[in-house]
């Protein structure tokens, strides 16, 4: 096999079928975000990012920065190896304590990242409990189904949000099966929100653990900013709670929430886990000053919400094709691979916008789309500007004529 043409191959296939992934070269500002720089063709040029995972711009915040500068000073720039063999630093211990308390659960564990969080744990308790089956959400992240398949448990899929299709398929199983149902509560790619209440009524019907994956709703939803599942008053009900550091929390890592003996029981049998290096003490320390001005400002999330929905309305009222989101996420579909990165492009090279074009294999091929997360920090500059760069855009490609066409081959 003449493996370099094989590499080279498929990469151009990528390229001929529009989904080849170009990164944007950027620089962020400290101190300006959304703003950044964005280097390419040999040049500088200045952009705002309306793709941002750092939903509410706390990568940016004082105390946030202040004490990553402090534990830096303190602590040096690593942890100094694993959890197990040097590697816990007392931040680590003071964020695992933080992130409990605010998830209502006792105990709380660290990761690498999210995905690293979501592989370890549903791999490791999918394949040590004995005759565990899994259940998952169709829908679910790509780190859900990676933990789940290395997991090697027997494992059904139901139909996204329906509490009807997971009630069908637990009940093909004796009550006194262990089973986890895996699902998450806010989805990314369309921005619609789990039934988690419902969900939680059909796996305690049938004596099965819950797993919620809360990366795109940790420090954005409810009183204090946990989650979905604290808005809805719901958390008690959850097995375990997994979310992010790195989106709304604004720095990097990951983390499940649950009963000591669970976290324990990760802790002590979660390769994922066992053989990582820590996090940096700076991370662990901005991302703990990040959670306690979320957890006592509400007003930074009401502003969130604020900026979505404005923004939702305006590009509705231009028949620009804003999917059916009930989140902060703000799903434009185009439908076309090619057409979608031409939009982002023109976007980027012409009015100085970086929207990331979002394509097979993060959603299914002809629902490719442009997924905008305005922040706290977008100003109604900055929305007056994308609104009309938006439409624009879609002008200059035609494709409202585009979207017209495929909804009606659809019909």
């Amino acid at each position: 096999m003449d493996y370099q043409h094989y590499f080279a191959k498929r990469i151009s296939d990528l390229k001929s079928e529009g989904r080849y992934r170009i990164f944007a070269d950027l620089e962020r500002q400290c101190g300006r975000f959304p703003v950044a720089l964005n280097h390419r063709d040999g040049k500088v040029h200045e952009v705002v990012v309306w793709c941002s995972n750092d939903y509410l711009g706390m990568g940016q915040h004082p105390e946030v920065l202040a004490a990553a500068h402090e534990a830096i000073d303190r602590c040096g720039a690593g942890a100094g190896g694993t959890r197990n063999i040097s590697g816990t630093n007392h931040y680590h211990v003071l964020l695992e304590q933080e992130l409990a308390a605010w998830n209502a659960k006792e105990a709380a564990l660290l990761f690498t990242s999210g995905y690293v969080a979501n592989q370890t744990a549903l791999s490791t308790l999918g394949s040590t409990i004995p005759g565990c089956v899994i259940f998952s959400d169709e829908l679910n992240h790509n780190s859900m189904i990676e933990g789940i398949r290395q997991s090697r448990a027997p494992k059904h899929i139901f139909r996204h949000n329906d509490p009807e299709s997971l009630d069908e398929a637990l009940s093909a199983y004796p009550k006194e099966t262990p089973k986890l149902v895996v699902f998450e509560s806010v989805y990314s790619m369309d921005g619609d929100i789990a039934p988690l209440s419902a969900l939680c009524d059909v796996a305690e019907a049938h004596n099965a653990m819950t797993f919620v994956d809360e990366v795109h709703a940790a420090g954005m939803y409810g009183a204090e900013g946990s989650g979905v599942s604290e808005r809805d008053g719901v958390r008690h009900r959850m097995t375990v709670i997994q979310a992010t550091l790195a989106k709304a929390i604004g720095v990097v890592g990951g983390y499940i929430a649950a009963s000591s003996s669970l976290v324990d029981y990760v802790r002590s049998f979660g390769p994922g886990f066992i053989f990582s290096s820590s996090l940096p003490p700076m991370v662990a320390a901005a991302a703990l000053a990040s959670i306690k001005v979320l957890r006592r400002s509400p007003e930074i999330r009401e502003r969130h919400q604020e900026r979505a929905a404005t923004l939702k309305r305006r590009l509705t009222e231009l028949s620009i094709p804003v999917m059916d989101s009930v989140s902060h996420i703000v799903p434009v579909m185009v439908g076309n691979a090619a057409l979608c990165k031409q939009a982002s492009d023109l976007l980027l090279k012409k009015h100085g916008i970086y929207v990331q074009p979002i394509n097979y294999p993060t959603v299914p091929v002809n629902t490719e789309r442009l997924r905008i997360t305005p922040t706290p920090l977008h100003t109604d500059e900055m929305m007056d500007h994308l609104v009309k760069s938006i439409a624009s855009v879609w002008d200059e490609l035609d494709l409202h004529k585009a979207h017209h066409a495929k909804s009606a081959a659809a019909e």
